[in-house]
């Protein structure tokens, strides 16, 4: 899943892909590097972020939607808390909704997924972007967010969501620490749902700077590459990331080995 952040704040990419005519660049170009998925979002969810207007947003992801939607071949994601996002999202071309809130931040957003037969990724995420960093607290990190999961997956069927459209991301770093962060990527199994996908973001993020002790985010790469490819034999199933060439091809060589196992 190839990040394409619509923004001028964003963490990783500092507004580099803002105009409409850079992101749908960039998002052909993540087509042509064998993204799977192209998640498209217009207001950024990193720690201390201020909420962006619904019309804001709007106007920054539906055009790109839509001529990304005529350029290349493969689904399109909305990333995106707010359900009349989401649907101008999906009329323009996309077929999955990506909700940091899981489902829980906008009352209309189960429903619209349910109404638009729309897949769906519920993500957990404590507090919100704004204040998730300061001192999340968990007594079990795993088990509270296994239940979560549980939990958001009878909302969503008791709705009439297919439950073959739904797929869980833990939330690396929303809302989480450093520990609470490596103890779910080594647990991955542990808050599997259902036996659905397990989806993981950690293209960049600033829990990889603590542990090499670098502040660069160039120098973040080669470690977020290793984890993909260690993930990936832990069994998840969808990465999240902004490098998708590099991405791609360390996971063409894990699933090669991988596929010796069998």
């Amino acid at each position: 899943m190839g990040v394409l952040n619509v923004t001028p704040d964003s963490f990783s990419d500092g507004g580099q892909f803002f105009t409409a005519e850079n992101a749908i660049e960039r998002g052909v170009t993540m087509a042509a590097e064998s993204a799977n998925i192209i998640d498209v979002g217009g207001e950024s969810t990193r720690p201390g972020a201020e909420p962006v207007a619904e019309d804001e947003e709007l106007r920054r992801v539906i055009p790109v939607i839509e001529k990304l939607r005529a350029q290349v071949d493969v689904p399109i994601s909305i990333d995106t808390s707010k359900a009349e996002v989401a649907r101008a999202a999906i009329e323009a071309g996309a077929s999955l909704v990506n909700d940091v809130t899981g489902g829980r931040g906008d009352k209309q957003m189960l429903p619209l997924v349910a109404e638009t037969k729309s897949a769906f990724i519920i993500m957990h995420m404590q507090g919100t972007p704004r204040t998730m960093q300061m001192q999340p607290r968990y007594e079990d990190v795993v088990e509270e967010i296994a239940n979560f999961f549980r939990q958001q997956y009878a909302c969503a069927i008791g709705l009439n969501i297919d439950p073959m459209a739904i797929a869980f991301d833990p939330g690396i770093g929303f809302g989480k620490t450093l520990e609470h962060n490596l103890e779910l990527l080594a647990q991955l199994e542990r808050i599997r749902a259902h036996d659905r996908p397990l989806v993981v973001g950690v293209s960049r993020k600033s829990f990889l700077a603590k542990i090499i002790g670098s502040p660069n985010m160039v120098d973040r790469l080669a470690p977020g590459v290793a984890l993909t490819s260690l993930l990936r034999a832990r069994g998840a199933d969808v990465f999240r990331v902004h490098d998708v060439k590099e991405n791609v091809n360390a996971l063409r060589v894990t699933d090669a080995i991988l596929q010796k196992k069998k």
